[in-house]
């Protein structure tokens, strides 16, 4: 598919500009650089809806492909596409972008311009990490998301942000280093950074687990896993809103992207043997997130600890290895960024009115804020996987893919819901339901800015509970083919996977 002109590359490199103009603006114009901002992203959005309307569900073949050479002597290319497993998360990082534009339309208070230039900087190189198909392209927009969300959470975070934004930077720093070091050898050994000749050449299995490992570094503490994942609950208590929202709907999606487009189709060996050992941690995720969710007092962290738990979910039904798991898991990914970051805009709409985030500070706002409430409502049964929203469509798939590969698993996960739905809905009672404090009283209604970045999510969550193929549709092909792959050879692993991982 092409469109005759670079329209991965107009993704990518919008925001950017856009970046580069406001360098030139007068902070002192406010309102002019929240309308540049704001302007930049709807453009950025509205050339990404080709990707929608022209995708051919029909092929796994990347589409809208650009490829250029770019460091000849190394083999780098400029090589850009899309296929049905990342296309959905590129529409999905421009349009939670407008939304993280209008939610903190009058919340950041300081160094506004900053703030607006690393929102777009951080989109560009979130798209860019979707498109790259050249392992070293990949690897700089990789890295390039680090340093705007870096400053959001440092600069523009909470009284603690410098430890959340250090602790945030080293994990994934580490981890990302370890995935270089992994990039590096399979050069050596291949040949070439191409993502796509990459995922049709068969490595020594003994190659394969070494690089399994260093890819695994990387990916488990950007989703995050247990128990790597404590990084995740500091970074989304002392970020701002927005940069909660970015942290749940997109970055933490690029760990389970890592394992769809690297793992699985260029280790496949190495990732079916580690498939027990990568189950059982799914499921401890799953159980632990939620428990932890029980005993949390403040707001964000709930909402941080149950995205470890729904994360779980996901890498639990990628590594499933059949169709149901791995199509419940890409599609569960994008539920979460939709319901997760609509419940974390929920959160910086009544913070910004009281600053506080403690649960306790709360109750009755079901009285004073009806509108509010009735959104947080379908947010928290969305979040629950109630039938008929979009959380239901990915959790039933993922827990039958659970079933076919590990009965076990998939009665453990199960548990997981019944701990979601009790921390969610107890949250829910406490907050909107005791008795009206003076504090809360007093709180004026939503803004219309404030109840249209809802309405927006809210769409998404009717639409893919209602009509959930307009989605899968997009990734069927492409999850066939990738499977085709790894249950190439099935059974010359199978002794090596119960060495390995001794069962689960």
């Amino acid at each position: 598919m092409n469109l005759g002109y670079p329209v991965l590359t107009s993704l990518i490199f919008t925001p950017v500009i856009g970046a580069l103009i406001l360098l030139f603006v007068n902070r002192k114009h406010e309102n002019f650089i929240r309308f540049i901002s704001l302007g930049v992203s709807l453009l950025t959005f509205l050339l990404s809806l080709p990707l929608f309307t022209h995708f051919d569900r029909t092929t796994h073949l990347m589409q809208f492909v650009e490829r250029k050479d770019w460091i000849s002597e190394w083999g780098i290319q400029y090589y850009l596409g899309v296929d049905g497993i990342s296309v959905l998360f590129v529409l999905l990082s421009t349009l939670i972008t407008i939304l993280c534009i209008l939610i903190s339309w009058g919340s950041i208070k300081t160094k506004l311009k900053e703030f607006f230039i690393s929102i777009l900087l951080i989109e560009g190189a979130m798209i860019g990490v979707f498109c790259s198909l050249d392992f070293f392209l990949f690897y700089i927009f990789w890295e390039a998301m680090l340093i705007p969300m870096y400053l959001i959470i440092g600069v523009w975070g909470g009284p603690k942000r410098v430890y959340a934004a250090i602790k945030f930077f080293l994990y994934t720093l580490v981890g990302s280093v370890l995935m270089l070091v992994g990039i590096i050898v399979l050069y050596m050994k291949s040949g070439t950074f191409n993502i796509v000749k990459l995922s049709q050449l068969t490595l020594p299995i003994s190659l394969q687990f070494w690089l399994f490992w260093a890819f695994f570094a990387a990916f488990a503490v950007k989703v995050p896993m247990f128990p790597v994942h404590t990084w995740l609950p500091d970074a989304h208590t002392e970020a701002p809103t927005a940069g909660s929202v970015i942290l749940a709907a997109i970055l933490i999606k690029m760990g389970a992207y890592g394992f769809l487009r690297f793992s699985l189709p260029i280790l496949p060996d190495a990732s079916r043997a580690m498939t027990p050992f990568m189950l059982g941690l799914s499921v401890v995720a799953i159980i632990y997130g939620g428990i932890v969710c029980l005993g949390q007092t403040d707001l964000k962290r709930l909402i941080a600890y149950s995205s470890v738990s729904h994360m779980g979910f996901v890498t639990l039904g990628i590594f499933a290895l059949n169709t149901q798991g791995v199509e419940g898991g890409i599609l569960q990914m994008i539920n979460h960024g939709i319901v997760t970051g609509a419940l974390f805009l929920c959160v910086g709409i009544v913070y910004e009115r009281t600053h506080s985030r403690e649960i306790a500070d709360y109750g009755g706002l079901a009285t004073v804020m009806p509108v509010y409430a009735g959104f947080f409502l379908l947010f928290t049964l969305a979040s629950v996987g109630l039938p008929g929203l979009n959380g239901f469509v990915g959790e039933f798939l993922i827990i039958l893919g659970g079933f076919k590969a590990k009965v076990l698993a998939g009665v453990l996960a199960a548990t997981g819901i019944i701990i979601g739905a009790g921390y969610m809905l107890w949250l829910y009672q406490r907050v909107f339901f005791n008795e009206v404090n003076e504090k809360i009283a007093s709180l004026h209604p939503m803004e219309l800015r404030e109840a249209a970045t809802l309405l927006v999510l809210a769409i998404f969550v009717l639409w893919i509970g209602i009509f959930p193929n307009t989605f899968l549709g997009f990734m069927h092909v492409s999850v066939s083919h990738l499977l085709e792959r790894v249950h190439y050879g099935l059974s010359d692993t199978m002794v090596a996977a119960k060495h390995i991982t001794g069962g689960f």
